[in-house]
This record gives C-alpha cells, sequence and structure tokens, in this order.
C-alpha cells in the first residue's frame, strides 16, 4: 500500500472532530470542495468508503483505522517540530479520554505542568470525557491517543498502567435524611428512595445496594445529574442519596453538609492509562502518562 498523504489524514481527522464538512473546512481552513477532493483520494487509495455522509458524520470501520493513524502522525510531527525548534501548528493537539469524576478530583492537577509547557511552546491538549467503563471505546476507534479507563487489558499495540482504586462512598444531606431517611437506609426502602446517578451508563448505586443489602440487580429510583461537581451539589441539597468519590466528598463530609451511610460499604474503582506505542515513541505523550501516573498516586494514596 502506498504512502497516506498527510494532508489527506489530517482532513479525515478534521473531519471526525468537526463531524461535517463545512466546519471540518473551516478548521483547516480550505474550501468544503477541498476536503471533498482529500477525501475521495483517500478512499481511492483505501478503496473503500471512510465516513458515512450523515448528520453527524460518521467514520466507517476503515475511517477509524486511518483516524487512529492519522491521530498517531500527528503527534509524532508535533514531537519532531518541538525537538527542531520550529513552529508547531496551531491545529495540534494530543487528545485522550477520562472519566468525569477522575476530570473533576485528580486530573486537572495532574495535568497542569504539562499543559502550561504546551501554552508555552504552543501544543494543545484535547480531554474526551465518557464513563470510565468506555473511554477505552474511544482508543480503539482512534479518536484518541490515550485513555483513563477501567479496563486492565492492552489493545495490540498500546501499553496499559495502572493508576490506583478510585473509592466511591454513599453520602447524603443531614436534612436529607432527617427527613426521607429517620430511620436509615436498609433493606426495606432503598426502592423507594432516590439515587442520584450521573448517566444511564453509571451503575455504582446498584453496585453499592447490591454490596451493602445483599439484592442482586436492584432497581432504584434514579435522578440523573450528568456532571460531577453537580453531582455533589445535588447530593449537598437533598436531592438524594448519592454514590461518589471519597476523595470529592471528604471536605464536604468534613464540614457536615454531607453524612456517609454506611462507611463499610464502598464501590472500588481500579483505573488504568492506556496509551498508543508510536513508532519511534511520542515525548509528549509520554509524559503525559507519567503525569497521570504521579497525580493518581499522589490523589488516590497509592
Amino acid at each position: 500500500m502506498k504512502d497516506f498523504d498527510t494532508a489527506a489524514l489530517d482532513c479525515l481527522a478534521a473531519l471526525a472532530d468537526a463531524q461535517g464538512f463545512e466546519r471540518a473546512a473551516q478548521r483547516l481552513a480550505i474550501t468544503q470542495s477541498a476536503v471533498s477532493q482529500r477525501l475521495r483520494t483517500l478512499e481511492a487509495q483505501v478503496g473503500q468508503p471512510l465516513v458515512v455522509r450523515s448528520r453527524p458524520l460518521r467514520l466507517t470501520e476503515a475511517g477509524k483505522v486511518l483516524l487512529r493513524f492519522a491521530r498517531q502522525m500527528q503527534a509524532l510531527r508535533v514531537d519532531v517540530a518541538r525537538e527542531l525548534g520550529g513552529r508547531v501548528s496551531p491545529q495540534s493537539r494530543l487528545a485522550i479520554a477520562v472519566n468525569a469524576d477522575s476530570l473533576a478530583t485528580w486530573v486537572l492537577p495532574a495535568l497542569d505542568g504539562w499543559v502550561q509547557q504546551g501554552l508555552r511552546e504552543g501544543y494543545g491538549l484535547e480531554l474526551v470525557v465518557d464513563d470510565q467503563d468506555f473511554t477505552h471505546d474511544s482508543l480503539r476507534q482512534g479518536a484518541v491517543l490515550g485513555c483513563v479507563s477501567t479496563v486492565s487489558e492492552a489493545l495490540q499495540g498500546c501499553r496499559v498502567e495502572p493508576l490506583g482504586v478510585m473509592r466511591y462512598v454513599a453520602v447524603a444531606s443531614p436534612g436529607f435524611l432527617a427527613t426521607q431517611l429517620p430511620d436509615s437506609l436498609h433493606a426495606g426502602n432503598f426502592a423507594d428512595t432516590p439515587f442520584l446517578v450521573f448517566n444511564r451508563k453509571d451503575d455504582n448505586q446498584s453496585q453499592w445496594v447490591a454490596q451493602a443489602f445483599g439484592v442482586r440487580a436492584p432497581r432504584l429510583r434514579e435522578r440523573f445529574v450528568p456532571s460531577s461537581e453537580a453531582y455533589v451539589t445535588a447530593a449537598v441539597r437533598g436531592w438524594g442519596v448519592g454514590v461518589a468519590p471519597e476523595i470529592q466528598v471528604r471536605p464536604f463530609i468534613a464540614a457536615g453538609t454531607l453524612v456517609p451511610i454506611r462507611p463499610d460499604v464502598s464501590v472500588d474503582v481500579t483505573l488504568y492509562w492506556h496509551q498508543w506505542q508510536l513508532q519511534g515513541g511520542s515525548a509528549l505523550l509520554d509524559r503525559i502518562g507519567q503525569s497521570l501516573a504521579r497525580g493518581a498516586r499522589l490523589a488516590l494514596g497509592q
């Protein structure tokens, strides 16, 4: 197979990011017809479609394979430009996927030094947020170069490193406990008690109830709050019982605005860092992984 044109690969990456031809053209500062031409050239070279022209635009399986390659090439070009002291493209950024709870607690402090250097040198970072059980899909599909995930097994061509365990505990506000659970939360009333849930992928609450009361596949009254910070705020306001990261609710428990429920029960989620092993290596991607590992050890106490 012939070498792929880097401009065409950048075009495919822009289409994946923008999910449309018009916005991809704006991102690349070229015309829509030029985007279409580059894509057609790449599809002719591969011999199969790379995108599904829908709204929003979607990549085919072949497109995802080439997207992964395009991301890796972009990362290597940034590394080379830095080493040669050249100008880094304003579009250059490394994309990684993280779960919302890690982002709300330890990820930003862990990456702060890396990002500050990036501001000085011209390269950027994109954080893609998803549930920790699903960030691995973004890595497999080529959307990101690394991810924080609960998956322990590395994809072919990737390496994996354990980060530590994020412990989830059940909490509620003193007012909620006084009015809704005067006799405490127990096996006889959990089904009628509102539980805060991040989104439909989130099953920490069910896992906690299953452990606490020995119930298989419990059905809960769910109140969805799809933001880590807002989730804790909702618990403080008395919207329901929350199952949240212990490191996130620790100051609220100390202040008395949240009360732990069954402190002997927790949901322990082991997190791992995955990254593609690029040909020749990527100093920037390696530094991201090292920063996350160091930050996780400090925050999670492991």
